[in-house]
């Protein structure tokens, strides 16, 4: 079966092909699980109240629809779908396909896709605090349902407390699978499992369990991971309503795109407000929006009014490695906080540099031992330490040197004492803290260099590890971790991905429990990092907004978060990368995720669902491709084509030659009703860039101007890209769009 790597994300592929149907003998061995593609059926042929259930078995070899039992043939249709998609999944062989062929109404079908699976501080680090700002004028985000699509919940964490909750409003349409319905209150108001329908959407690795609590989960004191990083741990949105769809199997790092599909289809269904999706593809395995499940599934939920937040994927820093790119979604890539757990490396020459680890207990070599780096006269300048090189040098109560991916239990084999894993140079000074089977520091390229060279300055080297437990107020932060994903789009380059950055390095957040009684919080919260924790907050955080302004589009909130995105860090500096650069913004899109300032933005970019269709006619779709994204009948001929960089977005992202181009933009007043905004550029060496008007005024909420923005090449300056930042300015108001040039 094919697969697909992800970070807890979904795709599909579609061949455009006419298909239909004879009497074929299967041959159970064969069967897969497909994804069917079909017309929406005609009322003809059914009744008013259209039977879809029954259509979509009429695509059925006869084999199975004429000779086949009721469970023979329920056992065949794994999923029928009623929004995302107007298809099913079924359980076929490639013939049984293949003989689908002459069935008017058929589109397509492949063998479906296996997807991969992708905080006591954070609240504060964004300026979140209780009973006042944006978390008191959101109510917390009171009212609001958040689904999640994941590897289940652990419904008993305190986490997921109802307490001082209320109940789910009166739209919500879901179900509870827990036993009895017992893992069901007013916070977690509904559960399912599409991963395994006999079982309940029990969160059996902790993924699921740690995103929900990321996003929606209640305020729990004394929370920490072995006395590390001890505070209240609280969820982006702490009254609003969590949904969890089991859509992947954690432990084995998998989500059938069947599962997912379907998944997304009961969330519609269900009437939630917000999904995040903390699943994504995996690198080099882009697919056309119309051949992308996510894509498409995604896009029926916005026509209902629902805003998706989706991990760009840990495929970074190789650019093009964003996934989920479309832009109906929020394309959420992932940074670093000022908290770090750290873990110093001392030298015998007194020189000390701070490492991370989340192993901070007894146990730790603080006594200078002899430090050894494993190298054998073939080996490259850095080594993983494989067994065979071990054995050859003697590591025993040592403390070893080695790559971030060696194994640490080969050292431990070997004698170790202890670890220095350092960085490579493609990683550089991104260091994610991390638990191993030794004592250990990880330590960034360049620390890793420094240790390198003082162990070649000696005949007796030796270290020691200085235990200094957690520290916040790191000046740099937020900075770009290397494994988030870059920049630009492989679909879609005309618009520029991710969208936004948020919190994704060090998460503390809930973790699967024992089924027995736990009275001690250390053992149920867990740090991991991830762009599948950058997500949920993000999803946590339009929840907020959705609550504080109920009338806002899911592109307005989007609009929101992007406009008023940081882009320099705690030391008034811009924003950095893993080799403490300037992040560029295919790494950083719009910036930093500014909750409160995203409250108040002043002017939205907002774009409706029709929007999408003349951008998907530009991208050369054919009328079948942009009629299976947006569910209704599209005829590009009779449609106006634009440019992707026309899509009304918040950022530019545009190709340059010696043409000029000019683009146009609306947008919509939502600060103050008399306002006067006032353009400001800053242009790279190169190009012009001019605004038409350089100012615009309003004279009422929800007012409506439009601009335009012309770029002329004025030399070449030998680069291939550059970047440029537009700003509309009144008084407190600063609306930013992000513009990256790559010049042709």
């Amino acid at each position: 079966m094919a697969s697909i790597l992800i970070s807890l994300i979904y795709i599909i592929s579609l061949s455009p092909a006419i298909a239909g149907i004879s009497n074929v003998e299967s041959d159970i061995d064969d069967l897969q699980t497909y994804m069917v593609y079909v017309q929406k059926p005609k009322h003809g042929n059914f009744s008013k109240e259209i039977d879809l259930e029954s259509w979509y078995h009429s695509f059925l070899p006869a084999t199975i629809s004429s000779n086949s039992t009721d469970d023979d043939r329920q056992s065949r249709m794994v999923h029928c779908y009623r929004h995302v998609i107007s298809g099913f999944a079924a359980r076929l062989t490639a013939e049984e396909v293949k003989a689908m062929e002459t069935k008017n109404g058929f589109i397509s079908a492949h063998v479906e896709n296996t997807l991969r699976l992708h905080t006591t501080h954070t609240p504060n680090f964004l300026g979140l605090h209780q009973n006042s700002g944006f978390w008191k004028d959101s109510n917390l985000g009171k009212g609001v349902i958040i689904g999640v699509l994941d590897s289940g919940i652990t419904p008993t964490h305190p986490s997921f407390s109802d307490k001082d909750m209320p109940p789910p409003p009166a739209k919500w349409r879901g179900k509870c699978e827990f036993a009895g319905g017992a893992g069901c209150n007013n916070k977690i108001i509904g559960a399912r499992n599409f991963y395994n329908l006999s079982l309940p959407p029990i969160d059996d690795g902790g993924h699921g369990t740690h995103t929900s609590s990321t996003a929606a989960g209640t305020f729990v004191n004394g929370a920490n991971r072995l006395g590390e990083a001890n505070g209240t741990a609280v969820g982006m949105a702490p009254l609003a309503h969590l949904a969890m769809y089991k859509a992947c199997d954690d432990y084995a790092d998998k989500c059938p795109e069947s599962s997912v599909s379907a998944a997304l289809d009961a969330a519609i269904e269900d009437g939630v407000d917000v999904l995040s999706l903390s699943i994504g593809l995996g690198p080099d395995q882009h697919k056309e929006f119309h051949a992308n499940a996510i894509a498409i599934a995604t896009f029926k939920a916005v026509k209902k009014g629902i805003f998706i937040s989706i991990s760009a994927g840990n495929w970074g820093p190789k650019p093009f490695s964003v996934v989920n790119d479309a832009p109906w979604m929020l394309t959420v890539g992932a940074s670093t906080t000022d908290r770090s757990i750290v873990t110093s490396v001392q030298l015998g020459n007194q020189e000390t540099y701070d490492g991370e680890s989340l192993l901070q207990g007894t146990g730790i070599p603080s006594e200078q031992l002899p430090l050894v780096y494993p190298v054998t006269k073939n080996a490259s300048a850095t080594t993983n330490c494989p067994p065979e090189t071990l054995k050859s040098i003697d590591v025993k109560g040592k403390v070893v040197l080695c790559q971030l991916s060696a194994d640490p239990q080969d050292v431990l084999d070997a004698g170790g004492a202890a670890m220095i894993l350092m960085n490579n140079e493609l990683i550089g000074d991104s260091i994610v803290a991390g638990s191993t089977v030794l004592p250990h520091a990880r330590v960034s390229y360049t620390v890793g260099e420094s240790i390198k060279a003082y162990i070649n300055s000696t005949s007796s080297p030796t270290a020691a590890l200085v235990v200094k437990g957690t520290v916040i107020g790191e000046k740099s932060a937020p900075a770009i971790v290397a494994f988030s994903s870059r920049g630009p789009s492989t679909v879609s380059p005309g618009i520029l991905k991710p969208d936004v950055v948020g919190p994704g390095v060090n998460i503390i957040a809930a973790w699967r429990t024992a089924v027995e009684p736990i009275t001690n919080t250390e053992y149920i919260f867990d740090i991991i990092s991830g762009t599948s924790m950058s997500c949920p907050h993000l999803s946590g955080i339009a929840a907020l907004l959705k609550s504080a302004h109920p009338d806002w589009s899911p592109a307005a909130i989007k609009s929101a978060i992007m406009t008023t995105a940081d882009t320099i860090n705690l030391e008034g500096k811009p924003i950095l990368d893993r080799n403490h650069l300037p992040a560029d913004l295919f790494a950083v899109g719009a910036g930093h995720v500014n909750p409160s300032k995203a409250n108040d933005p002043g002017l939205i970019y907002d774009i409706q669902p029709n929007d999408y269709i003349p951008y998907l006619c530009g991208l050369n779709y054919t009328d079948q491709q942009v009629q299976g994204i947006v569910g209704g009948d599209v005829q590009c001929s009779k449609v106006q084509s634009i440019a992707e960089a026309e899509l009304n977005y918040p950022s530019f992202s545009i190709r340059l030659g010696s043409a000029r181009q000019t683009y146009n933009r609306t947008v919509t007043n939502v600060g103050p009703a008399n306002s006067s905004y006032t353009s400001q550029i800053v242009a790279p060496e190169g190009v012009e860039i001019t605004i038409q008007p350089s100012k615009i005024s309003f004279t009422g909420k929800n007012q409506k101007v439009t601009y335009s923005v012309t770029f002329t090449r004025t030399k070449n300056i030998g680069a291939s890209s550059a970047q440029a930042n537009l700003s509309w300015i009144f008084g407190q108001y600063i609306v930013k769009s992000p513009i990256a040039i790559s010049f042709i």
